[in-house]
């Protein structure tokens, strides 16, 4: 088990966070570490939306955000654990 944080009375774990495509232009950087109080992808992508901008404007104008968790892609409603590598991207289309 990794290390487990506790700031103000709440636990949190580090995560790696990677960014891509226009949601890294957007925020200037392609990955971070990043310690959370989320339990799940979804309540991840809300703590960085609260650091305000430039996360707010990035997350709020991707329309159907994905992401992976671990090498996976996952909906936001997966569970998270210390030390797993969440990334962030927009839909792709291809043909």
């Amino acid at each position: 088990m990794g290390e487990v944080f506790v700031f103000f009375g709440f636990e949190s774990m580090k995560l790696t966070i990677k960014y891509f495509a226009s949601l890294r232009e957007a925020l200037g950087i392609s990955e971070e570490e990043f310690l959370s109080q989320a339990h799940t992808v979804g309540e991840l992508r809300q703590e960085l939306v609260l650091r305000g901008e430039p996360y707010r404007t990035a997350f709020d104008s991707i329309k159907g955000l994905r992401c992976s968790v671990n090498h996976e892609l996952s909906e936001l409603t997966q569970t998270l654990s210390e030390g797993d590598e969440v990334a962030f991207f927009p839909p792709v289309t291809g043909g």
